[in-house]
């Protein structure tokens, strides 16, 4: 009957998301879905850590800033979360909970933590970053480039990243402490160096993919370079990247990123 308390905990949730408008009608029922499942085949250190994921993205997105509103126009998808955005965030992460209930080992778990160390230090740099004075900076060469572009970068922006991460790594490993895994995990302090270093880079691997891949477009009325395929009530027009490579995507693959690093360290460290 597990199952229950996982689906009361995500309804609760979820549903205080959708009534802040922190979520749309599909990302409440993805993210019930998901955090149901998460904690079926996890424990309170799978749930808990998505849980400390989803609920301070969703208060960072509900701060308003004229900045953050003028780069966010430009964004593919706003603050209000729907199901593309919460399965790309945590669809990896509930993959590797069921891959590590059919076989129990720990390199799932710092799989899982480097996931969700990078779409919080992501998240947090995007929603943090759009408040910086200063304009951001490509990853790709350096150049300003106009606040929401995505591969724009900002230090406030990486240093909320790193925060980010290290937040996941502190609150996984305290949660881990409290149930019995299986196995034998990392100390606290560890899994804090593991997620700032594997949040940061998983979230550097998302601003470069988003230079680079991802498709972009651009406004047909005021010239604006987007990530949406409409603005300002016209069909916008393809600049570059691969029609495919959308911003969920991009979020998904530099997760996995963000795992892989976590991962490696993991096993260094061993």
């Amino acid at each position: 009957m597990e199952w229950i308390w996982g689906l009361a905990g995500s309804l609760l949730i979820a549903g205080a998301a959708y009534w802040r408008g922190s979520l749309s009608v599909s990302g409440l029922i993805s993210a019930v879905v998901l955090g149901t499942l998460m904690f079926v085949f996890g424990d309170l250190a799978w749930f808990g850590t998505l849980i400390a994921f989803f609920i301070s993205s969703s208060i960072l997105s509900k701060l308003k800033h004229k900045r953050k509103a003028a780069a966010e126009s430009g964004y593919a998808k706003g603050g209000r979360r729907d199901a593309g955005q919460v399965a790309a965030n945590g669809g990896l992460g509930l993959v590797l909970c069921i891959g590590n209930a059919i076989w129990p080992d720990p390199v799932w778990w710092a799989l899982f933590v480097g996931v969700m160390a990078t779409v919080t230090a992501d998240t947090w740099a995007t929603e943090i970053g759009g408040m910086s004075p200063s304009a951001p900076r490509s990853i790709r060469n350096w150049k300003p480039v106009p606040a929401g572009t995505s591969g724009g970068i900002s230090t406030i922006g990486v240093l909320a990243s790193v925060v980010g991460g290290a937040f996941i790594g502190w609150l996984s490993g305290w949660f881990s402490s409290l149930g019995d895994m299986g196995y034998e995990t990392v100390s606290v302090p560890v899994l804090i160096l593991f997620g700032a270093i594997s949040g940061l880079l998983g979230s550097l691997a998302d601003s470069w993919l988003g230079a680079t891949w991802q498709v972009m477009y651009q406004c047909t009325v005021c010239g604006k370079t987007i990530e949406k395929e409409v603005h300002c009530g016209q069909s916008a027009k393809q600049i570059r990247g691969f029609r495919f490579m959308t911003n969920d995507r991009v979020n998904a693959l530099s997760s996995l990123v963000g795992g892989v690093v976590c991962c490696v360290l993991l096993l260094v460290s061993i």
